[in-house]
């Protein structure tokens, strides 16, 4: 039976996602309505927002053996479905890295 330990130091590393993968900072969820009601913590819902913190090197085209360049850029704000992606925690951030299939669209 394997199990499994925690790293009780905390790390610096950098996250470089692989091939057509793209690394998501969510938006923060909103604590307060339009007028002015503030939200419990089970009535918030999970922003299917956020802006991209990195990007893969694109998908591998098997007929030629050249990458296929992602439509999305460092920096470009998302939206996504909302079962996009996996959770991870990093340095005390919490990010997604998700499929560039799974982002609906790009705002500008």
């Amino acid at each position: 039976m394997a199990t499994a330990t925690k790293s009780k130091k905390k790390s610096n590393a950098a996250v470089r996602p692989l091939h057509d993968k793209i690394l998501v900072s969510r938006d923060e969820a909103e604590t307060q309505t339009d007028s002015g009601i503030y939200l419990p913590e089970g009535a918030k819902d999970r922003p299917k927002t956020g802006v991209i913190k990195a990007v893969g090197d694109g998908k591998l085209n098997t007929e030629t053996g050249n990458r296929i360049p992602l439509s999305v850029k460092k920096g470009d704000r998302v939206i996504f479905s909302s079962y996009a992606g996996t959770e991870i925690k990093l340095d005390g951030d919490e990010l997604l890295i998700m499929s560039e299939d799974e982002i609906l669209a790009v705002i500008d």
